[in-house]
């Protein structure tokens, strides 16, 4: 019997896999001042995502108490109703 055929098959491995790099409402909470514009960079300065390659998505995790506006390539849709909820806003940012 071949090779391929004796040795153990272990899954499956999406190659269209898009993987992004996630924060939380409340890492948001805790690292900037109300009223301040979150983006990418500010992101990547705070280091709270590690690299700019990944598309960055907001999930609801924690509080928010501050009005903040989040700009990422994707929001959960509990992140906007508390981004809203604190009187912040959410924008969809596309890259290209």
């Amino acid at each position: 019997m071949p090779l391929q055929h004796r040795l153990p098959k272990h899954g499956f491995r999406n190659p269209f896999r898009q993987e992004f790099s996630v924060v939380n409402v409340g890492q948001l909470e805790s690292s900037f001042e109300a009223g301040s514009v979150v983006d990418a960079e500010a992101l990547r300065a705070r280091g709270l995502v590690s690299t700019l390659k990944r598309p960055i998505k907001i999930l609801a995790d924690g509080t928010l108490s501050k009005a903040l506006t989040v700009k990422a390539d994707k929001f959960s849709a509990a992140a906007i109703q508390r981004l809203q909820a604190a009187g912040g806003t959410a924008e969809v940012i596309q890259r290209g």
